[in-house]
């Protein structure tokens, strides 16, 4: 697997835009980050933390998430996903995710992905022809 081991860290920024709230993602009714944007922007961290070091043909897949959503977050304020490896076992591999925004605790998310191969993946889920 490379240098896919556990302390690996990596940071991605999102800027929060319209289409980001609650309001648009379907989770709610306010014009403030929806925690399906946040959980993507962390999904998003892990993914960019192992992207380079995955073996040619292979994938991660999301497989579980549990999200604390500590504070709101309106439109037009940056946060930051900090993504740590913690533990590698086989095909899953564990992310502490930390959302700040100001040094602020925005969430904390843990969250578990699967290494798949590419094309096997993508044939089972293919639709059944008929």
């Amino acid at each position: 697997m490379g240098r896919c081991d556990p302390g690996l860290r990596v940071n991605r920024h999102l800027t929060v835009g319209p289409e980001h709230t609650a309001e648009q993602v379907g989770s709610g009714d306010v014009p403030l980050l929806g925690t399906p944007a946040l959980l993507a922007l962390a999904e998003g961290a892990c993914v960019q933390a192992i992207c380079e070091d995955l073996p040619e043909g292979q994938t991660s897949v999301g497989a579980w998430a549990e999200i604390e959503h500590l504070k709101a977050t309106p439109v037009g304020r940056t946060v930051c996903a900090h993504a740590t490896l913690i533990g590698h076992h086989g095909r899953r591999l564990e992310f502490n995710v930390i959302v700040e925004d100001e040094g602020e605790t925005v969430a904390k998310i843990r969250h578990r992905r699967v290494l798949v191969d590419r094309e096997r993946f993508l044939q089972k889920a293919a639709p059944v022809t008929a």
